[in-house]
């Protein structure tokens, strides 16, 4: 349940006739009173003989027990109630007890003892919601004490949710981005947008941040996705803010609707946004993979993403022990970092990819100030992906993208924890939905790269794979069983296999790569593994090219399905 209280008014006569209106779009149906004040207040929706200026005239009422220059020039209250979708239909008693106890909660009118409360009405006009109207004056001439009625009709409405066995909402701290109004929505309905023009620009912003390294990157690519920007500019040179528009979005006058960065959301105001560029790097951990970072050189798209899973393997291990600041860094750029692959995977992931950027989005912000040059080697990362251009959905393109995607799953998911440990909950319940999205998206990805693995270790040697078999029990004994039954497994030992070729010792690899994080919230371990080992030791993510005939040839791709596909159903028999 949302209430929300909307900006003070100074015509009751002027939002009685939208109340009792037909809506902009003719939404409203069978508007009446489901309570008042008095109950008693005349009803202008099934009373015949009664008339808004009746209803206005009673609210109004206590305006004049003020001298006219002591009345409020603001005096209409109005709050909005609504349920949410999933609820079920309300009755008018309901709605109406709901009225009063919002009423009571945010000082309009306590009830009970108190008689000299404000005089309000809630009126309904459809079934998933109620209007409540209120004068800002009391019966006994004294102002009403609705500081914070915002909040504290919040904290009611989590209690009638709770009371009515209603969608329970997650409480939230001040920090989302600001809804679209609801003239911008059937705004967006009659322009036959998806979506509102706030929205749209929100991610095109958010994009354009992703891993850019200064005001001027940051400004292009704004203009080159097509947006008009205006930046203001201080008496001494430096800039004060910048506004952006839509194409085509016009007000009234015919002239381009600007939105401020500040009002898309908080952290993309423009000092937020200058933040981000903080170049004093920390380093967090000593182990990159054995990538080095070329400023100059535009990377392949493969190459980006081994970079980008070095990247966020590096803050997935240093979240857990960071300090507060450093920590909301990680997690903020880890929001420019699922920006970067929404922009840059191919079409078959790019729209679970996006669904994730944008559920992140919620997660990637709070209260605690980001330390941001703890996280510029994720932000070099995301504009490595940027800079590296669309990737392919095949090869080593294709693999990377799997390889990258099953790691970010984990740093999103620790972003979900640690946001949980500090009481943040819309920000925890985001990342959680982002990290559904991005186990859709894996388990596309991952489909054809980990076949090819799988075939390549159902042909392995016998004896080889009973050597396997027994290193993995000797290293991990808790968990060995459930990998041996994973059909994975095979795609696990080759890899172990090709460790050892590439002159690593298979074991001491694993071993470390275990004792780094833990796996048990894993769907497969032995995914998880061969994503973690083919990073650590370097290995090619597709492993096509790595099967040969004995002739040399290359091996043609059975038809068999592969781990990703297959989940459930009979296993094969173990070594």
């Amino acid at each position: 349940m949302i209430p929300r209280i909307h900006k003070q008014g100074s015509s009751t006569r002027g939002l009685l006739n939208y109340l009792y209106g037909k809506g902009t779009r003719e939404e409203h149906v069978n508007p009446h009173l489901v309570a008042s004040f008095d109950y008693m207040a005349p009803d202008p929706g099934r009373d015949p003989s009664a008339t808004k200026e009746d209803l206005q005239r009673l609210l109004d009422q206590p305006l004049h027990l003020l001298d006219e220059d002591q009345r409020p020039a603001k005096h209409v209250w109005h709050c909005s109630v609504r349920a949410a979708g999933t609820d079920r239909i309300l009755s008018d008693e309901e709605w109406g007890d709901i009225a009063r106890r919002i009423v009571a909660a945010t000082g309009i009118d306590s009830g009970g003892a108190d008689s000299a409360g404000c005089r309000w009405a809630a009126v309904r006009h459809a079934d998933d919601h109620i209007h409540i109207i209120a004068t800002l004056v009391r019966e006994d001439g004294r102002r009403p004490d609705h500081h914070r009625s915002g909040k504290r009709a919040q904290a009611e409405a989590r209690l009638i949710e709770a009371d009515y066995g209603l969608h329970r909402v997650t409480p939230g701290d001040g920090t989302a981005a600001k809804r679209p109004t609801s003239a911008e929505r059937h705004k967006a309905e009659r322009q036959g947008r998806d979506r509102t023009v706030r929205e749209e620009l929100r991610e095109t912003v958010r994009r354009a941040v992703a891993g850019a390294a200064t005001e001027q990157e940051f400004f292009d690519r704004l203009k080159d996705s097509g947006l008009l920007v205006r930046t203001r500019v201080l008496p001494s040179g430096d800039l004060k803010g910048y506004t952006v528009a839509l194409p085509g979005d016009h007000n009234k006058d015919h002239e381009p609707v600007f939105y401020a960065g500040s009002t898309l959301a908080p952290d993309l105001s423009l000092p937020r946004i200058q933040a981000r560029f903080d170049t004093t790097a920390v380093a967090t951990a000593p182990d990159n993979g054995g990538h080095q970072d070329h400023p100059t050189q535009r990377p392949a798209p493969s190459a980006a993403r081994r970079n980008t899973t070095d990247a966020v393997w590096v803050a997935l291990l240093a979240l857990d022990r960071s300090d507060d600041g450093a920590a909301a860094a990680q997690i903020a750029a880890t929001g420019e970092v699922l920006d970067a692959l929404a922009k840059t995977s191919a079409l078959y992931t790019r729209q679970e990819l996006r669904e994730a950027a944008l559920a992140f989005e919620r997660a990637s912000h709070s209260h605690t100030r980001e330390k941001f040059r703890h996280s510029q080697q994720l932000r070099r990362a995301a504009r490595d992906l940027i800079r590296s251009g669309p990737a392919l959905g095949r090869g080593e393109d294709g693999a990377t993208t799997a390889m990258v995607i099953d790691m970010a799953f984990f740093l999103v998911t620790a972003a979900a924890h640690w946001h949980g440990k500090k009481q943040h909950a819309q920000q925890a319940a985001a990342a959680h939905q982002a990290a559904e999205h991005l186990r859709a998206a894996y388990r596309t990805a991952a489909a054809q790269p980990l076949d090819a693995l799988y075939q390549r270790g159902r042909h392995l040697d016998r004896p080889l794979l009973r050597r396997q078999t027994t290193m993995l029990r000797e290293i991990l004994p808790e968990l060995a069983e459930q990998i041996l039954a994973e059909p994975g497994w095979y795609a696990l030992a080759v890899t172990l296999t090709d460790a050892e070729n590439a002159g690593h010792s298979h074991a001491t690899l694993l071993a470390e790569t275990v004792g780094q994080r833990e796996l048990e919230s894993a769907e497969s371990i032995s995914d998880v593994l061969v994503w973690r080992l083919r990073r650590a030791a370097d290995l090619p993510a597709d492993a096509t090219d790595m099967w040969p005939h004995k002739n040399g040839a290359e091996r043609p791709m059975r038809s068999a399905q592969g781990p990703a596909q297959r989940r459930t159903g009979p296993r094969g028999r173990r070594p």
